[in-house]
């Protein structure tokens, strides 16, 4: 087997090839993915100078899309209508001003100003997107697990199909034998509230506290201007990364039915009060939480 591990987009990758690889193709295929990463960042990161979300937060007016990006903005723009607002890209000024910055000052810099609605910001046909105010776009609810889904299709693309991607705990797995995956317990990180199973899916969950400050955490209501306390975790299972990812923030923001008509997928989530929910498919074990 061979296991790659790196820093990529603030933070750390592990990716085990199941197949044997040669030595020169181990450095062909981890060559190829670090620059899947650079590039998805280059596009979509708001804490780069020269990406082209940057660019987008400066100016108004027509950009043209990269190829990867009907995907994730269809998605969004759907989340968006489905959860009345809540799932938004339109939340990244929000966030930079509470002191979640390119800087990472963690201080707040100015009073907080609800999202604006996605039609007076944005007008989307791919390939192009209309900036019609300036703004900061953020792509973080679903980004890492979109990403995690395109280095697996790099992946494939070099002729191997047994892998497991953990992107910070975002995971996409394939696979003839499935993985224990441990749940982390957001109020100590050297513990597990429950384990899943995972086999040919992608796990993500969601957790305020390992970007907290002050009375923020990197998940933010766009229209009270503050982050939910009254779930602490969140769990998604689904097909793609990005649709897990992306539903596990939906899910601090508005009840499992609401979108469980649309999307197909498992879900469990940790209360403050330690008590927990659960979507009925969910195949995973929990644990009770003292």
């Amino acid at each position: 087997m061979t296991q790659f591990n790196f820093e990529g987009i603030g933070t750390k990758w592990q990716i085990d090839i199941y197949q044997k690889l040669t030595a020169k193709e181990e450095a062909v295929l981890l060559a190829l993915v670090k620059n899947r990463i650079e590039i998805f960042d280059k596009n979509y990161s708001r804490f780069r100078a020269d990406s082209l979300i940057t660019k987008m937060s400066k100016e108004t007016g027509f950009f043209s899309l990269p190829s990867d990006a009907e995907p994730m903005l269809a998605l969004y723009y759907d989340l968006y209508k489905i959860t009345n607002g809540f799932f938004t890209p339109l939340v990244g000024n929000i966030l930079s001003d509470a002191g979640y910055d390119a800087k990472y000052s963690l201080q707040q810099k100015k009073e907080l100003k609800k999202a604006l609605p996605w039609e007076e910001v944005l007008e989307y046909k791919y390939p192009n997107l209309e900036i019609k105010k300036p703004a900061i776009l953020d792509f973080g609810a679903g980004g890492k697990g979109y990403l995690v889904d395109l280095v697996a299709k790099e992946i494939e693309a070099s002729g191997i199909f047994e892998y497991c991607i953990d992107a910070g705990g975002d995971i996409f797995h394939k696979n003839k034998v499935p993985i224990r995956v441990g749940l982390e317990n957001p109020e100590n990180t050297k513990e597990v509230v429950g384990v899943y199973t995972l086999q040919n899916k992608s796990i993500c969950g969601s957790a305020g506290h390992r970007r907290a400050w002050g009375d923020f955490t990197h998940i933010m209501n766009p229209k009270t201007l503050v982050s939910p306390t009254d779930i602490i975790a969140v769990w998604v299972i689904a097909e793609t990364g990005l649709l897990a990812d992306a539903l596990a923030t939906c899910l601090f923001f508005v009840p499992a039915a609401t979108l469980a008509d649309k999307y197909d997928f498992e879900y469990v989530l940790v209360k403050k009060d330690h008590s927990i929910e659960k979507s009925a498919n969910f195949k995973g074990e929990m644990f009770v939480i003292s």
